[in-house]
């Protein structure tokens, strides 16, 4: 039988214009927004910067095997969870390259 790799991440429940996130242990080949996660371990609201998780349960599923995303990672840095650097999670941007043309 296939053993799926765990990821804890962000999973979207606010309305427009207003993000909630739920913090989620779910299988890395499941979508972000599907029901069939294993634990819901805390929650994270933007705009009022409120960042409420379970350490106790994150650390077991780290323990078991389970990988925080990079921004998860950030957050539970940042919050003194677990021990690490963060991770930059913005892509790198490139110079805009300019076409010679030949006569």
């Amino acid at each position: 039988y296939l053993i799926y790799m765990l990821k804890i991440r962000l999973q979207r429940t606010g309305r427009k214009n207003d993000p909630h996130f739920r913090l989620i242990v779910a299988e890395q080949a499941r979508k972000p927004k599907t029901t069939q996660f294993s634990e819901i371990l805390g929650s994270y609201d933007v705009q009022a910067g409120n960042f409420t998780v379970k350490a106790d349960r994150v650390k077991h599923w780290m323990n078991v095997g389970a990988q925080a995303s990079p921004t998860v990672h950030n957050l539970l840095v940042s919050n003194k969870i677990i021990e690490g650097k963060k991770i930059n999670v913005l892509p790198k941007k490139s110079p805009v390259k300019k076409e010679v043309k030949k006569a």
